[in-house]
Parts: structure tokens; sequence; C-alpha cells
């Protein structure tokens, strides 16, 4: 399945995406995360088109080809985020959605599914995918991503970025060398001296800094009231399993509408490229469309 690469002008900013098959059976929003672009998805587009849905893989501002932020301190939070996702769902013109999210596009998701800060979100909103996200998350895991985030090293080659690239993401399980090589090749970008860097905005992190309570997202959760899966690597260091616990007791996991599956051979965060966790999330998908309900985890 081939897709489309666009530009949507979103909350004043140039924010570039993909665009993956029909939506016969509905429409999927597919967000990467903290310094991840929309590429990542490509798996994840590839399977869902082929069974009939349409597939919207965004770059966040700052990240991939988006534009990046003149205004660092207060546009690089989540409700900026999720602002950006609403013009981008009001520009495509897209009335309901699934949304599929890993680690921090997980957390956007929350944002928009709860409907606290993006009012008009909270019924367009069909299902939400949390793909090693929480609505808590582990802060020595934080300190890690931010070590590496926040000061990209830049090397004379692609080869020795891909070769950093591996070492930082291996958590991500599973990638073919071929996987590994596009990761690299849609990651990088040039520097005036020649050399290359990964291709998003070190400014980024001051998210961690300005809005240092950013990812502590219960009061939203909480205020989720659709089916809301959650895939968590096994070796995970940034979901801790008793804040799954706590996911089951509350917010839509106390109406029912909670489904949580242990991913096998990750950690932080499954690259939804192997056919189990793809499937899982085709099934996810499809049953709440099917029903507008889900078999409650147990």
């Amino acid at each position: 399945m081939t897709f489309t690469s666009n530009y949507i002008t979103c909350a004043g900013l140039e924010i570039h995406y993909t665009d993956w098959g029909k939506a016969d059976k509905g429409t999927v929003i597919a967000w990467h995360g903290l310094a991840r672009t929309g590429r990542d998805m490509d798996e994840l587009a590839t399977h869902l088109s082929a069974q009939g849905y349409r597939v919207i893989c965004p770059d966040t501002v700052g990240r991939g080809l988006s534009q990046w932020s003149a205004d660092p301190e207060k546009e690089y939070c989540l409700a900026f985020y999720a602002r950006i996702a609403r013009e981008l769902m009001d520009g495509l013109q897209l009335h309901a959605v699934h949304w599929v999210g890993t680690s921090m596009g997980g957390a956007i998701g929350t944002l928009c599914a709860a409907g606290l800060v993006e009012p008009s979100l909270k019924q367009r909103i069909l299902s939400l995918t949390l793909n090693d996200n929480a609505p808590e998350l582990a802060q020595a895991a934080i300190d890690r991503i931010k070590a590496y985030a926040g000061t990209p090293p830049a090397f004379a080659t692609v080869t020795e970025l891909e070769a950093f690239l591996r070492q930082v993401y291996k958590p991500f399980g599973w990638l073919s060398d071929e996987q590994w090589r596009r990761l690299a090749e849609t990651s990088t970008r040039r520097l005036p001296d020649g050399r290359v860097t990964p291709h998003y905005d070190p400014a980024m992190v001051t998210q961690f800094t300005a809005h240092p309570d950013d990812y502590m997202l219960w009061e939203h959760y909480d205020a989720v009231q659709v089916p809301v899966l959650l895939l968590r690597g096994v070796e995970s260091d940034l979901v801790l399993p008793e804040t799954t616990t706590e996911m089951r007791r509350r917010g839509p996991g106390a109406l029912g509408l909670f489904k949580h599956i242990e991913v096998p051979g990750c950690g932080h965060a499954p690259a939804l490229n192997a056919p189990d966790q793809l499937e899982w999330v085709m099934q996810f998908i499809s049953a709440h469309a099917a029903t507008g309900k889900i078999r409650p985890d147990n």
C-alpha cells in the first residue's frame, strides 16, 4: 500500500503528514513518540489501510518535516499538540477517528479523547490505543529519555547515525535491517557542517522544564469514555505495572472499557511492526467499529 506526503497549516505552523488508504471502514490517526516521526507508523498504516482504513500519520511540530516552533516553551507541550490535532482533523474534515499513539502520541490522544483541553474532540475519538503510554510515567525513564533526546549527537555518516539509533531504540524490539535503515533515513537531517543528526528540534525537551507536570494525566484519563487498549512492553521502564493496575481501576477501566496486553520482547516502546502487534491493534479497532464496546480486561 502506498501513501501520499502532504502539508497542512495548523495553529499557524506547517505540519507534515502521510496519508494512507481509503476510509471504507473508517479513519485512524497514528501519532508517533517524543523524538520520532510519523514514518514510524509505516507498518501499522500499511496493515490497516490494506483492511479498508484510511490512516493519517502526522509529524509533530518540531519533528520530521513539520515546521519548528519559534516559541518552544509555549508550544512544545501536550495542550498545543492537541490543538494541532484538532486543527488537523478540522482541516481534513475528519469527524470521527480511531487514535493510535506511541508514547507522547498516546498522551496527546488521551487529551483529545478526554475533551478537557479541546472539547470538540471528545465525541470525535472513537477508540484510543496507547502504545506504552499511561497517565503517569516513571521519572527515571523520563530522565533517561531527556538525556539522549535533549542533546542529539551528530555523525559524519548516516551509517553511524543508524548504529546510534539501533542502540537507543533497541527497546523497540525486533526490526529488520530494512526497517532500521528506513528508520535512520527518515530520522536524518544534515547540519551546516555536513554532519547528520536526528530529525527534530532539540528544544522540544523544554516541555519537561516549562511544563514539568505535562505527563501527569490522571484527570484526563478519568474523563475518557471510549474503549482504551494499552500495549505495554514487558520490559518497559516508562509504564510501570502498578500504573496499569490503577488504569484498570479507574477512568475507562471503571467503565469496563480498558484492555491491557503485555508485549513480549519489547521495552519502551513496541515498534508496531510485528504481526501480533499489528493484529492486536486491528482487532481492537474493528471490534469497536462494529459494536461500540470491547471485552473488558481480566
